[in-house]
């Protein structure tokens, strides 16, 4: 069954979400003040999906209920990269 989600993690740059995912948890930035200044719906989408970092497999799975289980696979991959890409940036601010 294909995923019924218009917005599919497929259709999302890895980059894009980085970008965002960096200046929420390496720079610290607010969430809400990232969405503040986002000018346009599909920075937003991104802002959003970069400060889920911290949201756990179950409700991943409730907030994409029209989503099918390789769509989710792939939201939780994006996710565990994002992580991992979080915390190399960290440790080398701590580093330095």
């Amino acid at each position: 069954m294909a995923c019924q989600n218009p917005g599919c993690i497929k259709q999302i740059d890895y980059q894009r979400v980085a970008h965002y995912a960096r200046k929420r948890y390496v720079d610290g930035i607010a969430t809400i003040v990232l969405l503040c200044a986002a000018r346009a719906e599909d920075e937003k989408k991104l802002i959003v999906l970069a400060s889920l970092l911290d949201i756990d497999d179950d409700k991943f799975r409730e907030l994409m209920p029209s989503c099918n289980h390789k769509c989710q696979r792939r939201m939780f991959g994006l996710r565990d990269r994002l992580r991992t890409m979080v915390e190399a940036e960290r440790c080398r601010c701590r580093a330095a």
